[in-house]
């Protein structure tokens, strides 16, 4: 798999990749593998939901290749990914597979100077190698050891191109070179350590090579752990452009430095240099510049390194960017399950921490909405616990302060009743708050000591609040989600009547956009003996005016079939009434009578797709009736019927035009593709048939209603 998927880079010229497995039963992707850049670059990304709204989701899900050609195209098509790299890049998202399976996902990113367009023989060659690995998934299946997730996706090395012979003196002769240039040089690797340093380079930084070899220069160096400078070193690895930069090491020396990025790592020159015409007085935290720009970075009174050492935790420029991608993540988020789900997917990788736990209150006790890292077993011994009891996530909930515990001594210190259960060496508490006041606590944990400087502790606090507002705004959704599907199950009916000699099933789909609440309804009414009305209707809209319209006309069509009007009448007397109401809202109706001794069915329609029947030797055709205008366009309207024959192992199949209607396709042809589905099916068992017909219906974008009627 690494030789392929090094061999697929390599060949389609690009300088990198990410390669996703799609485990079976899952709906989210997960990454596996990283090529020509840090992983550490693709962690807001190691797991991306089918649903989510990036490009290697849309080529899984549409079975097709995405290009993105560059950094304006990445912005305008994916927002969220270009908020967090703008830099100047193309990449390709195509689906990983064989055998008609689509088994996973890669990702192959160029540098920004390639042409826009991608070639023809470069998009076979992606295709090509997409397939060879979608083989190498299929054989692992088969094998009984398919491709598995691993803790952290595996890094894989590109091979170096071949270069000509050197000469037994070049090594000499390139020190003599270096050291004749202006300045210091140093290298970097692809994961941003240090690899090599001039004398001259260690001289301006203030610190011996010792103390910089192998370090990241934002840990080694605390003036240098500032976000324009980390930002600058991304965009070098993700551009493949030279970059530009300054900075102030203190109290007063400038040093200029240029990257220039290849496929081993960045080569780094830096020489002193004037004061910028416009120098900060302050540090900035805010979003990274454009990388085109060359921009001061001024020193941090706050950095969390030392000069004796590197700092633990991600550097305060990764949080900044994570803290971006959460951002951006979680307005996308709906339901309480989202965030939740959000939160544990981002935060986990992007901290380095093992555990997650979300937490709000619920009348005086602690209710657990999500965790992640914990057993099931140990979060139902915390849920409902007392808001009374004094345990951290209980006080940080109801005092709104954050705890930060780098080892279970300092936890123990200020809980000293505390059991040290979970197995894990560090926490960090913190408050959610929305509207100014706490309504839950988030519990981060580590299973190793974690120092939690200052500038992290800022940053976390800062998640935690983005998290409570997120979580504010889901949990009103969830209760208006829950309120509306009350008032759509409070106005269809809760149960249709047992008719001897007839068989009814009834389904209803509402629409997915929005509440999930519409205006499509269906009835059964027993009228006498040998009567039965059937009704099905679409009032237009998907919200709770569609909804409230729609409770009014199935009334009214009840109220006029219960007094024995004809299908014809009761579509009038509806139509009258919806006239008068004047709810600037149209309506779609089919109404029908039943005749079980006759097994006759007379029926009129207003502006409603066609009923279809399936006749006992499983031909199927549409009920085709003369049809009236919609309810509620004009107050005189007549409505003709039509009777056609009902006998025994017959399906009458009443719908809406959500179960039909797609973008781009013909009403008829949709109408005959549905009939063609009925004639396979088995008329013995509607539930069978109802499922069948709603698994093939298109993306729910309208409300479906669905009622089969099937004749003894």
């Amino acid at each position: 798999m690494e030789t392929a998927m090094a061999a697929v880079v390599r060949e389609a010229g690009a300088y990198g990749g990410l390669l996703y497995v799609l485990p079976p039963d899952d709906d989210a992707l997960s990454l596996i593998m990283v090529t020509g850049v840090p992983d550490q670059l693709a962690t807001p990304w190691r797991r991306v939901a089918l649903s989510d709204p990036m490009p290697v989701a849309d080529a899984v899900r549409e079975r097709r290749l995405v290009w993105i050609g560059g950094q304006e195209e990445l912005a305008r098509r994916y927002p969220r990914p270009a908020l967090v790299l703008p830099y100047d890049f193309a990449l390709s998202a195509a689906p990983v597979g064989s055998g008609g399976t689509v088994r996973g996902g890669l990702v192959l990113l160029w540098s920004g100077a390639r042409p826009p367009e991608l070639a023809p023989v470069e998009r076979e060659l992606i295709e090509s190698g997409c397939r060879l690995l979608g083989t190498i998934f299929q054989q692992a299946a088969e094998r009984g050891d398919p491709v598995t997730v691993p803790e952290r996706p595996r890094t894989v090395a590109l091979p170096l191109p071949t270069g000509r012979t050197r000469p037994p003196d070049e090594a000499a002769a390139a020190a003599a070179f270096i050291d004749r240039l202006p300045g210091g040089c140093c290298a970097l690797d692809l994961q941003g350590r240090i690899t090599f340093v001039t004398p001259a380079c260690a001289e301006l930084l203030g610190r011996d090579r010792e103390d910089l070899l192998g370090a990241l220069p934002w840990e080694a160096l605390p003036w240098m752990d500032v976000p324009e400078v980390e930002d600058r070193y991304r965009a070098a690895l993700i551009s493949r452009q030279p970059q530009k930069f300054t900075v102030l090491r203190p109290p007063g020396t400038w040093l200029a430095y240029e990257l220039y990025p290849d496929p081993s790592g960045i080569s780094v020159r830096i020489t002193p240099t004037e004061p910028p015409e416009s120098t900060p007085t302050e540090p900035s935290d805010s979003t990274p510049a454009s990388p085109s720009e060359s921009t001061p970075a001024s020193p941090s009174d706050s950095a969390p390194a030392s000069p004796s050492g590197p700092a633990a935790g991600p550097s305060r420029a990764t949080l900044l960017y994570h803290l971006m991608q959460l951002a951006a993540t979680l307005t996308e988020a709906a339901s309480v399950q989202d965030v939740a789900d959000q939160t544990a997917d981002q935060l986990l990788p992007a901290l380095g921490a093992q555990g997650m736990v979300l937490m709000t209150a619920d009348e005086g006790r602690l209710r657990i909405i999500g965790h992640r890292g914990y057993s099931a077993e140990l979060m139902r011994r915390f849920e409902s616990v007392p808001l009374s009891s004094d345990i951290p996530v209980v006080r940080v909930l109801t005092t709104g302060l954050p705890g930060f515990y780098p080892s279970f001594a300092e936890l123990q210190r200020d809980y000293p009743e505390t059991v040290h259960e979970d197995g894990m060496a560090a926490w960090a508490v913190l408050p959610l708050i929305a509207s100014g006041r706490p309504m839950g606590s988030l519990l981060i944990s580590y299973r190793k000591r974690h120092p939690f400087p200052p500038g992290e502790r800022a940053v976390l606090t800062s998640i935690a609040g983005l998290i409570g507002q997120a979580l504010d705004r889901a949990r009103l959704y969830d209760s208006k989600h829950d309120l509306a599907h009350r008032l759509q199950s409070a106005l269809l009916p809760h149960q249709l009547p047992d008719i001897p000699g007839l068989r009814v099933v009834a389904r209803y789909l509402p629409a997915a956009r929005g509440l999930g609440i519409g205006g499509d309804f269906y009835d059964l009414i027993r009228l006498d003996e040998q009567t039965v009305g059937a009704a099905i209707g679409d009032v237009q809209g998907h919200n709770v005016d569609a909804a409230a319209l729609m409770g009014q006309v199935r009334t009214a069509v009840h109220a006029h079939a219960t007094v024995g009007s004809s299908p014809d009448r009761v579509l009038a007397g509806t139509n009258r009434l919806l006239n008068d109401l004047e709810p600037g809202l149209f309506t779609s109706c089919v109404y029908l009578h039943l005749d079980l001794a006759t097994r006759r069915v007379r029926l009129a329609t207003a502006g409603h797709p066609p009923p279809l029947l399936r006749h006992a030797d499983g031909r199927t055709e549409p009920v085709l009736v003369p049809p009236g205008l919609l309810l509620g366009i004009e107050a005189d309207c007549r409505y003709p019927t039509r009777e056609v024959p009902l006998p025994p192992g017959c399906v009458l199949v009443l719908y809406t035009d959500g179960l039909v209607e797609a973008p781009g396709v013909d009403l008829d042809d949709a109408v005959a593709a549905l009939a063609g589905l009925l004639e396979d099916e088995d008329p013995a068992d509607l539930d069978a048939m109802a499922d069948t017909l709603i698994r093939h219906a298109p993306t729910p974008g309208d409300d479906i209603a669905l009622m089969l009627i099937g004749a003894g």
